[in-house]
């Protein structure tokens, strides 16, 4: 990938809607029923006890547009569910289609690039590059599925950043930045591809309070936009505000009661 370090920084630019950041390359098909579909999904770890069972045939649709939370004590299988969703870890039994896309049944090589293109994966450790700048960590994944297109991708990445309010900060290391901030980075890096889906994955367990709502908020501005969230969570005052919860119990998912 070139870097961006040796760029001057853009002349002060006024600020502009989300909808004004530069569109990446179209991958996504469009579908009438679930965007993502999970049917009987069984996920069985072998260990030096035994078999452990850490999803127990779950069915899960997810709509175009919904904003849907998934909360659990640790060890419910919350994250298992993400890794196996997103083609990160593989499933025991079961199916997991994204519109058309067989997800279980790609290969390894397959399933990198298909992730690259079309999910945008959040998690609770920023996961950032801190030799690159924050341009450069944005940068990576258009560079890796093939999507840089030279000074049109240097503004998409500008453009996100601004959209997270760090724009100015473009040409700093990760280490310069607050946690809440590389948070935010990693929000606008998931974005990098314009992928339809958002997988996140206890985004704000380690940001406080007032940083945990600016991510919500973000989060909320994505919505609008038709992006499609599925959020693991531990905040129940976060999950009551989506539109749909989840709870996972021993690998199992039950619809949350109101209130």
């Amino acid at each position: 990938m070139r870097s961006t370090q040796n760029l001057e920084p853009s002349p002060e630019r006024d600020i502009v809607v989300v909808e004004n950041v530069p569109a990446a390359p179209d991958n996504r098909q469009d579908t009438n029923g679930p965007l993502i579909r999970m049917q009987q999904v069984v996920k069985v770890y072998k260990t030096a006890a035994g078999e452990l069972t850490a999803l127990k045939n779950i069915d899960l649709d997810v709509y175009p547009g919904e904003f849907l939370a998934i909360v659990g004590k640790s060890g419910a299988g919350k994250t298992t569910l993400i890794n196996v969703l997103t083609g990160v870890d593989h499933l025991t039994s079961g199916e997991v289609w994204m519109g058309d896309v067989a997800v279980h049944k790609m290969n390894e090589d397959r399933l990198a690039l298909w992730r690259g293109r079309n999910l945008g994966i959040i998690y609770q450790s920023f996961y950032l590059m801190p030799n690159l700048t924050l341009l450069d960590n944005v940068l990576l994944p258009m560079d890796f599925c093939g999507l840089m297109q030279g000074q049109k991708s240097v503004d998409r990445a500008l453009g996100l950043l601004r959209q997270v309010e760090l724009e100015e900060h473009a040409y700093k290391l990760p280490g310069a930045i607050s946690g809440g901030q590389q948070q935010r980075v990693a929000i606008a890096r998931a974005l990098a591809n314009d992928p339809p889906v958002i997988v996140a994955d206890e985004p704000t367990g380690r940001l406080d309070s007032s940083t945990a709502e600016v991510i919500f908020e973000i989060f909320s501005s994505l919505i609008q936009q038709g992006k499609t969230i599925l959020m693991v969570t531990h905040d129940q005052g976060l999950a009551r505000r989506v539109k749909r919860t989840l709870r996972m119990v021993d690998g199992e998912l039950f619809p949350e009661p109101a209130g």
